[in-house]
């Protein structure tokens, strides 16, 4: 009966798949590669087994763009969108070979799972752990069809924009050779769980199947709406914090200043998921489980890529934020400008916003020219750099730090920048530029009023102006204009990207009921080849019990001693033709049973749903546990705490108090220890040389008073050591 469990959860779940139009997965790459293991060996052996074929799944169509957009250049990393390492966790060669077998039949799969292959890290970040490195062999092996060959997609070698419109996700450049002026650009703002659950979530649809939040787990997700990741040349110099906590700082978005709620790291104030006693995304309950954001447009136009996203979504409503609005502008592939404006309504209480930007690999270090501060990190092609002032031309300057994940999380941590704006009301921008090793900027210039902002950037070959216009009302046609050299390239509102609503399945619980009917057969078939080779009497019965505890009462026993009775007269017959024959009367003989469990077994299925779907408390240590063998560089820390400097001064970010106290406990313990045994030595020292000489015999007793005692201590404060593993 488990196994039609199962069957019954896959299958369901597969008609959810359809909602997913792009072929994404919400949980990122990591966790994607994680499901897909699974969900296609499911594929796999339902076809074989059972002739359901799911090869023609819309989603399933769409996948491969999944796996291609999401790949930075070089094939060695992937877009680290919510719990994620450097790239997969299992795969993904098995399933690129899964989809170009069973779905393209096109050859681009093979050569996506080769040239990962040939470009896999051996050594440092990205390589796989040891519980994943092989666990996928087998089916890459199985499913690979060597006459499809290796072909790359016919626009291999072009940057191509592809926006994820269920995902929320923007990237640009993927799968591309790590070479010079090949740039990698991703952007996330998009609905809490993706645009599918999200609605099926919000509009009640699915009503037989879906009860709310507690249907899904959003819980590998981070409160990231409205981030980025910028990797000029291949090289990643803003990136995501890979699997750590879900605290806002920790991704590369927004703070504000003075909370208008209780916060983790009050008076500062991030986005409504995040969680300060979990190692996972609030997302069930309250402000959390209505968090979005929104990808207003993103378009190429003459090389030069546009983005503008939307987060106010993702902040309490109590912080009075109107917009919200970050915008991307891809001038050159080594140039990126960066544009906030946060909008504030006439009784909003914030005065200062900080925004955060991440790179897990190298420390930043800071950097000053005129007035204008910046911050910068070494790599082997040079300094890759940016600078900020806001729409008045000031400079603020910014906090580098380094922030330690707690124990238990398979990396150490990050490295950041953290620079803080001072809001006016309504309208304050901060202007931000990434600059790559081969772009020298001699000028850098922001002017602004209420409707748009004009930036005029001159580097050592080109001059770029800039003009965004950043008001809401859709007054402007026009989102964007740049002029490069006297190249003019214009971004107009016909390219708004519009939310789209996808319908419900029809008959959803027919077509699933329809296809489990194909296993019938199959189970009615093992069912009789097992009471028909159990030849034993006790054993049969039991067989028989067994199978038949489902059913009503009445109907066992008399199927039981109808099932008994011929088992008695197969034992009494003679072997050979005979024998034979009555071995397949007993088989045609004996009792339907599938048909006798069928009646009960949609009770059984229904009672399982409704137990699933209480909510039960995670087990975080177990959902970690599979993780904590991941491959990481020595982490060297730059700074150990997490300032955010505003007019409040400092502000020490500490851990929870869950995760703090063990610590601090751990370490005072150390200390006592330490100082104990030096003690205890010295005093011992003592008794050998100059103790033995007095002859008081009180003087000996106190000393040996003093050893016990110290002894004493020093054994309790080793038990304490032990406890708290410091």
């Amino acid at each position: 009966m488990w196994t039609k469990q199962v069957l019954a959860i896959m299958e369901k779940s597969i008609v959810l798949l359809q909602e997913v139009t792009d072929g994404s997965l919400y949980e990122g790459v990591a966790y994607g590669s994680y499901t897909t293991r699974s969900l296609f060996q499911y594929m796999f052996l339902v076809q074989r087994h059972f002739d359901i074929n799911h090869f023609k799944h819309p989603w399933l169509k769409q996948h491969f763009a999944f796996m291609y957009r999401t790949v930075l250049p070089g094939f060695q990393r992937t877009v680290a969108i919510a719990d994620s390492n450097y790239n997969w966790f299992y795969g993904p060669e098995s399933q690129l070979v899964f989809l170009d077998k069973f779905v393209m039949r096109n050859g681009s799969g093979n050569w996506l799972a080769d040239q990962i292959r040939k470009n896999r890290v051996l050594e440092g970040p990205g390589t796989p752990s040891k519980g994943q490195r092989w666990c996928t062999l087998h089916t890459e092996f199985l499913w690979y069809d060597a006459n499809l060959g290796f072909v790359p997609p016919p626009d291999y070698g072009i940057p191509k924009l592809h926006y994820f419109e269920d995902w929320g996700v923007v990237t640009y450049g993927s799968a591309l050779p790590a070479e010079v002026n090949r740039p990698f650009l991703s952007f996330k703002s998009g609905k809490l769980g993706g645009r599918a659950i999200y609605d099926i979530v919000h509009r009640n649809k699915y009503k037989e199947w879906i009860k709310g939040w507690r249907n899904f787990n959003a819980g590998h997700e981070h409160p990231d709406q409205n981030s980025f990741t910028f990797a000029p040349n291949g090289v990643p110099f803003i990136t995501e914090a890979l699997y750590g906590p879900k605290y806002t700082f920790l991704n590369n978005v927004l703070m504000f200043a003075p909370a208008a709620s209780k916060s983790c790291f009050y008076p500062w104030e991030g986005q409504v998921t995040e969680d300060c006693s979990s190692k996972w995304l609030k997302y069930k309950h309250d402000l959390a489980a209505d968090c979005q954001g929104r990808v207003v447009a993103a378009m190429e136009r003459g090389g030069i890529i546009f983005i503008r996203g939307e987060g106010v979504g993702a902040y309490n409503p109590k912080l009075k934020l109107k917009s919200l609005q970050r915008n991307l502008l891809l001038l050159h592939p080594q140039l990126l400008l960066l544009v906030d404006q946060i909008h504030l309504d006439d009784d909003s209480p914030l005065e200062v916003a900080s925004s955060f930007f991440h790179n897990v690999d190298v420390p930043f270090e800071e950097t000053v020219i005129d007035d204008v501060h910046g911050a910068f990190i070494r790599q082997r092609d040079g300094a890759y750099k940016m600078y900020w002032m806001d729409d008045t031309g000031y400079s603020e300057k910014a906090v580098v730090a380094s922030r330690m994940y707690p124990r238990g999380y398979p990396y150490n941590g990050t490295n950041y920048v953290n620079v803080t704006t001072h809001l006016r009301s309504p309208i304050t921008r901060a202007v931000y530029l990434f600059i790559g090793p081969s772009i020298d900027v001699q000028s850098f210039n922001v002017h602004g009023n209420s409707q748009q902002l004009d930036v005029f950037i001159t580097t050592g070959e080109h001059a770029y102006a800039a003009y965004l216009w950043t008001v809401e009302d859709k007054s402007h046609s026009v989102f964007a204009q740049v002029i490069a050299d006297r190249q003019k390239i214009l971004f107009d509102r016909t390219s708004t990207i519009r939310s789209s609503v996808v319908s419900e399945i029809r008959d959803y619980v027919e077509l699933v009921e329809q296809n489990l009917q194909h296993f019938k057969p199959v189970f009615q078939q093992l069912e009789k080849q097992i009471l028909s080779r159990v030849r034993n009497t006790d054993g049969f019965r039991k067989t028989a019990e067994r199978l038949l505890q489902f059913s009503d009462k009445r109907q066992t026993e008399e199927a039981i001693d109808r099932i008994f009775a011929i088992s008695q007269r197969q034992q009494q017959q003679s072997r050979g033709k005979r024998n034979r024959k009555v071995a397949k009367g007993f088989v045609d003989a004996g009792p339907d049973i599938f048909a006798q469990i069928e009646v009960n077994e949609r009770k059984v299925r229904q009672k399982a749903q409704t137990l699933a779907q209480k909510e039960l408390p995670v087990d975080e240590e177990e959902e970690m546990k599979d993780l904590l063998d991941f491959a990481d560089i020595t982490y060297r820390q730059h700074k150990n705490n997490v300032l955010i400097k505003g007019q409040y001064g400092p502000a020490q970010m500490l851990a929870t108090v869950r995760s703090s106290a063990p610590s601090m406990s751990a370490s005072y313990t150390r200390l006592f220890l330490i100082l104990n045994i030096v003690i205890f030595f010295v005093m011992l020292a003592m008794q050998l040389t100059w103790f033995q000489k007095a002859k008081s015999l009180h003087s000996q007793r106190c000393l040996y008073a003093v050893l016990l005692i110290d002894s004493c201590i020093l054994l309790w404060l080793y038990s304490s050591c032990s406890q708290s593993q410091c």
